[in-house]
């Protein structure tokens, strides 16, 4: 089980996660005082909650203020304190001379409690906190995410596109490379090596693939745009290279053309970007996690979960999927 306690970017993709936490909140029926359109918590009613001493409260504060700050913990100052009290006054304990006072949303509260070790409570929720999450996960996708990657709607067009590139790449292969077969797939793991630092084995034994899966089929559009960007790009280098020599080209020819590409510093920010988005989105939604793209993980976005489990991506994705098999077989049939 995860160690919420001790993952910031775990703490993150669920806090980043409104689906799970819309279920959360549900769960625990802890509303608070709705203040601003937001049901907000005084450090007393938090300490209650937690059966847990203010101090305590206190010390992780000065220790996680940054991140309890970034998800919705606020100091109230000024009007807006003026405001709470009117409004609240009666029903908490703040004295008339308080300038300032520190309020909770849900986010925020849900942040402490996967942080509090000296909580009872706050570890029971954060077990049903990850339960919850895979729950919703698992309704939201119908129970696999092999494929989620499908659910965002700018998946088909780069798959398209990257099918025509790929086509153009080993046709270049083809003509103007003297290998024999084998060049096909020892230059597309090259390519892959490149890119996420894997071989397409390593990639598909990460997401659990069959033999007889294709590897591209679960790869993000991101990915796929880049892939393809270094298709293009190689298929127009070799056949450039092999007309100026008048030849085909030999293998240690081929691999200085695709290292001189991938080493480009116009690749590097998309190449960073495509690391990031597959191996921080293949830990969270996936389960699966990428060892040689471990720098690169980082928390799921807000946007991200509303791409793939929001109810747009639920609404087209059915849709989505029988136009994407039309497509390819059109693609297919005319090869």
């Amino acid at each position: 089980m995860k160690d919420l306690t001790t993952s910031n970017i775990e703490r993150q993709n669920i806090l980043n996660n409104k689906f799970a936490i819309e279920q959360i909140q549900e769960y625990i029926g802890f509303t608070g005082l709705l203040f601003e359109n937001e049901y907000r918590f005084t450090k007393d009613m938090v300490s209650d909650f937690f059966e847990i001493e203010e101090r305590t409260i206190e010390r992780y504060l000065e220790q996680y203020e940054t991140e309890l700050k970034h998800n919705g913990y606020i100091l109230t100052k000024g009007k807006q304190l003026k405001d709470f009290k009117l409004q609240f006054g009666h029903v908490i304990n703040v004295g008339t001379k308080t300038t300032q006072l520190g309020l909770f949303n849900f986010r925020s509260l849900l942040n402490l409690a996967m942080l509090l070790k000296e909580s009872e409570k706050a570890r029971h929720l954060r077990s049903k906190i990850l339960d919850i999450v895979i729950e919703s996960i698992n309704q939201r996708t119908g129970g696999g995410t092999k494929y989620i990657n499908r659910r965002d709607e700018d998946y088909l067009i780069n798959a398209i596109r990257e099918h025509k590139y790929r086509k153009t790449f080993t046709s270049a292969l083809n003509k103007y490379v003297a290998l024999g077969n084998y060049k096909y797939s020892l230059y597309t793991d090259l390519i892959y090596q490149y890119i996420f630092k894997e071989y397409a084995k390593e990639y598909k034994r990460i997401l659990r693939l069959h033999e007889n899966e294709n590897a591209r089929d679960t790869m993000y559009a991101e990915v796929l745009k880049l892939i393809a960007s270094f298709e293009i790009g190689i298929a127009y280098e070799i056949e450039k290279k092999s007309k100026e020599l008048n030849r085909q080209l030999q293998s240690v020819e081929v691999d200085l053309i695709i290292k001189n590409i991938a080493q480009h510093p116009s690749q590097l920010p998309h190449i960073e970007d495509a690391r990031i988005k597959m191996s921080s989105r293949d830990n969270y939604f996936r389960d699966a996690f990428h060892h040689k793209l471990q720098e690169y993980i980082t928390s799921v976005s807000p946007a991200d979960f509303e791409r793939f489990l929001g109810e747009h991506s639920i609404e087209n994705f059915e849709n989505q999927l029988k136009e994407a098999e039309g497509v390819f077989k059109r693609l297919k049939d005319s090869e």
